[in-house]
């Protein structure tokens, strides 16, 4: 680390902290060659996930989203807080993991829907029915029927 009194690399660690939400890393330095103390703060670097919209739009992931569409979909339904951050989690990590500061919208929802299906085929076909946007009976009544052919 460079020291601002003196520009110098040199510095030895006095001491460390995790700060209270455990997501950095308070360190207490000394430069080698001026003496002085100053610290630094250590901490992961987070990816900013970009999404792209139907209409080509873009703006910045927001899990609490995702959260909020599943909430509304699981309610009154035996689905805890639980699974549903699971779920939000195992989306979260395959985009990280893909490398892709960028992800379609259409990703995220068939996510979404994959992970529903397995948990509760009622909040699934909640969700499938805003998210793909059923305009009559009849689109309701085929994603239905895929689910009662299994």
């Amino acid at each position: 680390m460079f020291c601002d009194c003196s520009s110098e690399d040199g510095s030895r660690v006095i001491d460390s902290r995790q700060s209270l939400e455990n997501k950095s890393i308070r360190r207490r330095r000394e430069c080698l060659s001026c003496g002085k103390r100053f610290t630094t703060y250590e901490r992961v670097e987070e990816h900013e996930l970009i999404v792209i919209k139907k209409d080509g739009s873009t703006q910045q992931y927001d899990k609490s989203k995702i959260i909020s569409g599943m909430l509304r979909a699981c309610e009154k339904r035996p689905v805890s807080i639980k699974q549903i951050e699971n779920i939000v989690f195992l989306i979260e990590k395959k985009i990280i993991d893909s490398g892709n500061r960028e992800v379609n919208a259409a990703e995220i929802g068939d996510s979404v829907i994959r992970h529903l299906y397995e948990v509760d085929q009622v909040a699934y076909i909640r969700f499938a029915s805003v998210y793909r946007s059923f305009d009559d009976l009849s689109e309701f009544l085929s994603e239905l029927n895929k689910i009662l052919d299994k």
